[in-house]
């Protein structure tokens, strides 16, 4: 695999405050990777670091596709800012073809590639309207293709769901998808945990400036331990006080008078436990659900918080 970004050991101090703490991570060629994290936990300061918008206090951000300083490559490099960023009196249109420009395309060329972008996201009647006549989600869209008009190789998109129903969600999900089989490597933060499970290779997820897990999702699931949760649906009311002494079952999450919800132990034996529960209980059905990233996310992250509280490191 070629390495496309090098973000090694980098800080970032405003004042008092520690945004980015001794952060390293790198891209491959053709990644979606996912920056996650709770709000201030330095997400965007990592990534305006990485566009080359400020520079870390130390430590460096390294770009294999730059111009040979490892600075930002200004022609190949998209960047969908999380604050809004169009000119609200521009038309549509215009504003792309500015931005192509502002890229390095031909005024020609950025025009053409405006209307087909447009055509494709159904604003390609509203080329002509200012940015301000359009609805906050379809202002997304706008910005979305000012960020990739110019056909980046790296693509930085910071909330690129923000202001989106879920049908256009949807159709983002296929929009970055379609990036990345072009050939583009992705870097994206969200907080629609849902949706990055669906897209990302790799997640990077941060707290307080640091990093506190990094990888794969079925990697994250095994370093943390996490079993499967097994649904088991009941005739009636079930007597599960016997769950308790049965080693497969790490715990019971929830019971209602026709459902159990239990998290299955790594490595448990199912066959076992399902033998096991058949003859305790009159089963209906039987469904297993995996350990979501949005519950990976809240333990983690409550894990960190929780130092603090216990007089850890700040």
């Amino acid at each position: 695999m070629e390495t496309v970004l090098t973000v090694d050991r980098v800080t970032k101090q405003f004042g008092s405050i520690t945004a980015v703490s001794d952060v390293s991570l790198s891209v491959e060629r053709g990644e979606i990777v996912a920056l996650l994290g709770p709000n201030g936990a330095g997400k965007t300061t990592l990534i305006r670091m990485i566009v080359g918008i400020i520079r870390p206090d130390s430590g460096r951000v390294v770009h294999a596709l730059g111009d040979g300083t490892g600075g930002p490559p200004r022609q190949a490099l998209g960047y969908l800012p999380e604050e809004r960023g169009l000119y609200q009196n521009m038309p549509v249109l215009r504003t792309l073809t500015y931005f192509g420009a502002l890229h390095g395309m031909p005024r020609r060329q950025a025009t053409e590639a405006a209307h087909a972008w447009l055509e494709r996201l159904g604003l390609d009647a509203r080329g002509a309207e200012e940015v301000k006549a359009l609805s906050k989600g379809n202002q997304q869209k706008v910005q979305f293709v000012a960020a990739v008009l110019h056909r980046p190789a790296l693509v930085i998109l910071d909330e690129p769901f923000s202001g989106l129903d879920p049908v256009n969600q949807e159709f983002f999900l296929d929009l970055i998808r379609a990036l990345r089989d072009a050939g583009a490597t992705v870097i994206f933060s969200a907080h629609q945990m849902t949706l990055v499970e669906r897209l990302a290779d790799r997640v990077f997820l941060m707290s307080r400036g640091r990093e506190v897990l990094h990888g794969t999702i079925p990697e994250l699931r095994r370093r943390w331990h996490t079993g499967e949760r097994l649904v088991i649906g009941t005739a009636g009311e079930a007597d599960t006080a016997f769950l308790a002494g049965v080693e497969a079952v790490e715990t019971v999450e929830a019971v209602t008078p026709d459902e159990i919800r239990l998290r299955v132990r790594p490595g448990a034996n199912l066959a076992e436990l399902l033998r096991l529960l058949g003859e305790r209980l009159h089963v209906r059905h039987v469904r297993g659900e995996a350990t979501t990233l949005h519950e990976i996310y809240v333990r983690t992250v409550e894990a960190d918080l929780a130092t603090t509280d216990a007089g850890g490191e700040a």
